[in-house]
C-alpha cells in the first residue's frame, strides 16, 4: 500500500514490521475495553500503550530542531506557477522562528492505514489484521500567518521516532485525532479516505470515504474488506498494475471507467495535498503536489 511519504506499496513492511503493526484491538471485546480517548493530547500518564516509544515521539515534536524546521516551512512562500512543479530548497536561517507568531506543536496522534493483506483479501476482517500503525501526525496549536501545518513522524530503525515531513494543512491530524472510547481511526490513503472503526463497523469521516463506501453511512468491516479488495487486490506488488508503474496510487473515478491513473496523478493520490516539506539526505525541500482528480 502507499503511505504519505510517496514510497511504493509494500505488504511486508506495513503488515509484518513489529513497530508498525501495533495491536490496536483484539476483536470487538478489546475495542470496547479501550479506556479513555485514544491518542489523547496532551499526553496523559500512562502514555498511549498502542504507540511504541511514545515518549520519543513527544521529545521529537517538542525539540528545537523540529520547531525550527516548521518555522522555515512557514516562512517560505508557497510555490506558485512554474515553481510549483519544481523541488525547492528551503533556505537555512539562524533564527527561523524570529518574527513569527508564537505557536507550539501538539502531541502526536496515530496515523493508521489499512494493511496490504486486508486489501488483498488474505487477512481476516479483524482490527488487528485490517489496520496497522504507519506513522504519527501532529498539528500546530494555532494558525500561523494564515497557514496550518502537519508534522509527520516516521519510526526510526531500532526504536524511536524522527521527523519525516512537514505539510500544509492539518487534515490528517484532525481525522486521526477523532478516535474515541472503543473506536479508532484509519486512512485508505489511495483515495485519501478517512474512516472510524467502531467495534466491527466502518464509518466514513470525509467525502472520499463516503464515496469509497458507495455513499453508505456505515458498513461492516467484512463488507469494507470486499470493497477494498475489489479496488486493490489486482494491484499488489508483483501484479501487472505494479509492473506498469501504477502502484503508487489509486483513484475511484478512473478505476470505475477502467482506465489507469497517470504516474504523476497516482503519486498525488497517495502522497497528500498541497505543499509538503520533505527531508531527504538532510536537506529540506518543498514538494508541490496537485490535488486529487487533476490530470
Amino acid at each position: 500500500m502507499r503511505d504519505t511519504s510517496g514510497t511504493r506499496m509494500s505488504g511486508g513492511r506495513a503488515a509484518r514490521s513489529s513497530r508498525l503493526s501495533v495491536l490496536l484491538a483484539v476483536g470487538a471485546s478489546a475495542l470496547l475495553s479501550m479506556a479513555g480517548p485514544a491518542y489523547a493530547a496532551p499526553a496523559k500518564d500512562p502514555l498511549p500503550a498502542d504507540i511504541p516509544d511514545y515518549r520519543a515521539a513527544l521529545d521529537a515534536v517538542k525539540s528545537t530542531d523540529v520547531l525550527n524546521t516548521v518555522c522555515r516551512f512557514l516562512r517560505t512562500p508557497v510555490p506558485t506557477g512554474e515553481a510549483s512543479t519544481r523541488v525547492q530548497t528551503i533556505p537555512d536561517t539562524a533564527e527561523p522562528c524570529q518574527g513569527l507568531p508564537a505557536f507550539t506543536i501538539k502531541d502526536p496522534v496515530a496515523r493508521n492505514e489499512i494493511t496490504p493483506g486486508f486489501a488483498a483479501g488474505t487477512a481476516q476482517p479483524l482490527a488487528t489484521e485490517a489496520i496497522s500503525l504507519t506513522g504519527l501526525v501532529s498539528s500546530l496549536s494555532t494558525t500561523v500567518n494564515g497557514r496550518d501545518a502537519t508534522v509527520l513522524l516516521a519510526p526510526t530503525q531500532g526504536g524511536g521516532w524522527h521527523l519525516a515531513a512537514v505539510r500544509d494543512g492539518n487534515t490528517d491530524a484532525g481525522y486521526a485525532g477523532r478516535a474515541g472510547v472503543g473506536t479508532l481511526t484509519f486512512t485508505e490513503p489511495q483515495i485519501r479516505g478517512w474512516y472510524r472503526l467502531r467495534l466491527t463497523t466502518v464509518e466514513p469521516l470525509n467525502d472520499q470515504a463516503r464515496e469509497g463506501l458507495g455513499g453508505k453511512a456505515s458498513v461492516s468491516l467484512r463488507d469494507y474488506q470486499n470493497l477494498v479488495k475489489a479496488r486493490y487486490a489486482d494491484k499488489q506488488p508483483g501484479s501487472e498494475y505494479d509492473s506498469k508503474g501504477f502502484s503508487s496510487g489509486y483513484e475511484l473515478q478512473r478505476a470505475e471507467t477502467g482506465s489507469s491513473p497517470s504516474s504523476s496523478s497516482a503519486l498525488l493520490v497517495a502522497g497528500g495535498s498541497g505543499t509538503a516539506l520533505a527531508l531527504a539526505g538532510g536537506a529540506a525541500v518543498f514538494l508541490r503536489r496537485r490535488r486529487p482528480g487533476t490530470r
